[in-house]
C-alpha cells in the first residue's frame, strides 16, 4: 500500500488532534534536530522543510480549503522557521545565563552598553569576512537577540523567557515566511 492511501486511510479513523500530535511527537522533532547548529539559510532549503509541515497540514480534514498560515493558527502550531529562530534565542539565553556547559566566551562576548535602554545582556557582534560564518550561531541570532524588547522579555528564568518570546517579534526575524 502506497503511503498516501494509508495516510488517507489514517484520517478517517483517527481524529485531527491525534494526528497533530503524532506529527509533532515523531516528525517535527526530526526536522528540527540540531537545528541550532546546522540550521538552513537557502530559500529553498528553508521552503523544502517547511513543505513536509506544509503537506501535512493540508491533509487533514477540513482544513484543505486554508491558507498555510490559517492552517498553522487554527491547529496552534508555528512555522518550522520560527521554531529554529525560537530554539536559537533559547539555546542563546542557556549560554548567556551559563545553563549549559559550554564557555560563553566560545560564542558570543556580552556588549556593555548603558547608552541605550533596551535590556541589559546585548551581545557583541564582531566583523565578518566570511559568508559562511555570518550563518553560524554566534552571527544569525545576534541581531535578533540584541532587539528582544526589554519591556516584555522576562530574563528571570529559562521558562520566563520562553514564555515571553512572542510569535509576532519573531516572525519579523523571519527569512522567509512572514506571518
Amino acid at each position: 500500500m502506497a503511503m498516501d492511501n494509508f495516510f488517507e486511510i489514517l484520517v478517517v479513523v483517527v481524529d485531527t488532534n491525534s494526528l497533530v500530535r503524532a506529527f509533532t511527537t515523531y516528525v517535527r522533532p526530526r526536522l528540527e534536530y540540531c537545528s541550532v547548529v546546522w540550521n538552513p539559510v537557502l530559500k529553498k532549503d528553508i521552503e523544502n522543510l517547511e513543505k513536509v509541515q506544509r503537506r501535512f497540514t493540508k491533509r487533514l480534514p477540513g482544513l484543505q480549503h486554508l491558507t498555510y498560515c490559517q492552517r498553522l493558527a487554527r491547529l496552534q502550531l508555528e512555522s518550522l522557521e520560527l521554531r529554529r529562530l525560537r530554539l536559537d534565542l533559547v539555546f542563546t539565553y542557556k549560554l548567556v545565563f551559563g545553563l549549559i556547559d559550554v564557555d560563553l566566551s566560545d560564542f558570543f562576548r556580552l556588549r556593555r552598553d548603558d547608552r541605550n535602554c533596551s535590556h541589559r545582556y546585548k551581545l557583541f557582534l564582531p566583523g565578518c569576512r566570511s559568508s559562511i560564518r555570518q550563518h553560524f550561531l554566534s552571527y544569525r541570532a545576534v541581531h535578533t537577540w540584541n532587539n528582544l524588547p526589554a519591556n516584555s522579555t522576562d530574563f528571570s528564568n529559562l521558562h520566563s523567557f520562553k514564555r515571553g518570546l512572542n510569535s509576532l517579534f519573531l516572525a519579523r526575524h523571519s527569512a522567509v515566511y512572514y506571518f
